[in-house]
């Protein structure tokens, strides 16, 4: 018997996929005989086709009882509640990133942070019933507001000890303002610092210029050797403007001049900033796969001459295609990760549903606000928003991504989708970030069938 499956063409083979994420290459002739049921399961092929669970020769309850594991495995993350509790201390900033998501100049006010509305999200991120929690401190700048940053570490300490919860931190800066009584106290308490390095100074100082109008680059720079002097570990991501699309190699050797093992090629999405500069910054999905391709591309090539460096996203792709199990990357879940994975306080005591849902509030459309730090977790979790968000994010229900053979491992964003049509809901299944999703994981599959690349996805997912 069949089991349900999608499938696209590759090239001169067609990829099925099934719901579990299991994923085999057929040829068509192969393809019509599954569709008309008429594979000899004694053949290799067959056999290829059980193991991978598109066929079975057997009863369904039994077949029914082996896919739940899997499956169970896969969704493994609605078992947990919310583990994410983002901080945005403040919406200020040293910076004016050409995309900057934080903020849209037209309609923002600066704000930050107080003790009090940092105490009760504190309390709320604590009463989550999970035990291991991760908070993560964003702006604007948060070391601008470094003060409530103290105060957050130290109070939520001692309380996660009295509740017998552990909390580990994380600290998104553009590093400009770092000195070495920050990096103390942050080493102290063994707070995770990430940053953005765009690219050489060129590209970095276009797509993120310092307000004051010195080097942006030169001032990453200093706070890297900050970190340098002290041994300190440290991660970044990259945003892609229309800037950076001719710079794909440089901008991977930028990585690895700085010690990096690992990059984070990043699409733009269309919020704050980064949708009023659209026709500056922006680009086409076709334009954005070109250079995801010759980054990936030069990756692939540096890492088979002996220089390990991996892109994070596919990585987190690859852990989904190859091991079978998905990372816990809220952005790639089914439901999304909004609200029942991750919470985002804003500096003036509202929440929303994660980071994207308080940007487009800093737009002016607080759509995907669920409370404020008066309500409890409970009352949170419970909100129309957050169900709306949930129901609107499952990829097994939408019509274009239900019989999309990429499904088992992709995604949809309400709020860009919110943002983009006035809908949660997409009109289109052939938006603009489905048309990157599927133009990357198209590649990603195209290349799977060569061992030697395959080597080296599967020494980045060890």
């Amino acid at each position: 018997m069949i089991n349900f499956f999608n499938f696209r063409q590759l090239g001169d083979k067609i990829l099925i996929t099934n719901d579990i994420g299991k994923f085999m290459f057929i040829s068509k002739t192969e393809l019509d005989g599954l569709i008309r049921d008429q594979i000899d399961y004694s053949s290799e092929l067959g056999k290829r086709l059980v193991e991978n669970y598109f066929c079975y020769d057997g009863s369904l309850l039994a077949f029914s009882d082996v896919l739940k594991s899997y499956y169970r495995d896969m969704k493994s993350y609605l078992l947990s509640s919310t583990a994410l509790h983002i901080f945005a201390l403040t919406n200020a900033c040293n910076a004016d990133c050409v995309y900057c998501q934080a903020h849209s100049d037209a309609l923002c006010k600066t704000g930050m942070m107080s003790y009090e509305n940092a105490k009760k999200a504190v309390d709320i991120a604590l009463s989550v019933p999970d035990r291991y929690l991760s908070f993560e401190f964003q702006g604007g700048e948060p070391l601008l507001n470094f003060g409530v940053l103290k105060y957050i570490i130290e109070y939520s300490e001692g309380a996660a000890k009295d509740k017998n919860k552990i909390v580990n931190y994380n600290l998104v800066s553009n590093l400009t303002l770092l000195n070495d009584e920050m990096l103390e106290f942050l080493l102290k308490h063994n707070v995770s610092i990430s940053t953005s390095i765009d690219g050489g100074c060129d590209l970095h100082d276009k797509n993120r210029p310092l307000k004051n109008g010195c080097s942006s680059y030169e001032e990453l720079c200093k706070g890297i050797h900050i970190l340098e002097d002290s041994n300190t570990r440290y991660g970044a991501i990259q945003t892609t403007t229309k800037m950076s699309l001719d710079c794909a190699r440089s901008i991977i050797d930028e990585y690895i001049a700085n010690g990096l093992d690992c990059v984070f090629i990043r699409s733009l999405t269309p919020l704050g900033c980064a949708s009023a500069n659209w026709e500056r910054i922006g680009y086409t999905p076709d334009e954005f796969i070109r250079f995801y391709k010759e980054c990936l591309d030069y990756i692939i090539e540096l890492n088979q001459k002996g220089t390990y460096i991996k892109e994070n996203f596919a990585s987190i792709l690859l852990t989904k295609i190859i091991k079978g199990y998905s990372l816990n990357y809220m952005e790639l879940r089914s439901p999304c990760g909004a609200g029942i994975g991750q919470i985002a306080y804003n500096y003036d005591g509202k929440i929303y549903t994660c980071d994207e849902g308080r940007m487009l509030a800093e737009m002016g459309n607080t759509a995907f606000m669920m409370g404020t730090t008066d309500n409890s977790y409970e009352e949170l979790i419970n909100s129309a928003v957050c169900k709306a968000v949930c129901v609107s994010s499952i990829v097994e229900a939408i019509p274009g991504c239900s019989d999309c053979v990429y499904s088992p491992y992709c995604c949809k964003c309400p709020v860009v989708n919110y943002s983009m049509e006035h809908n949660v809901y997409t009109r289109d299944a052939n938006d603009y970030k489905c048309r990157i999703n599927r133009g990357i994981l198209d590649l990603l599959f195209s290349y799977m069938t060569d061992m030697n690349i395959r080597t080296v996805f599967e020494s980045w997912v060890r």
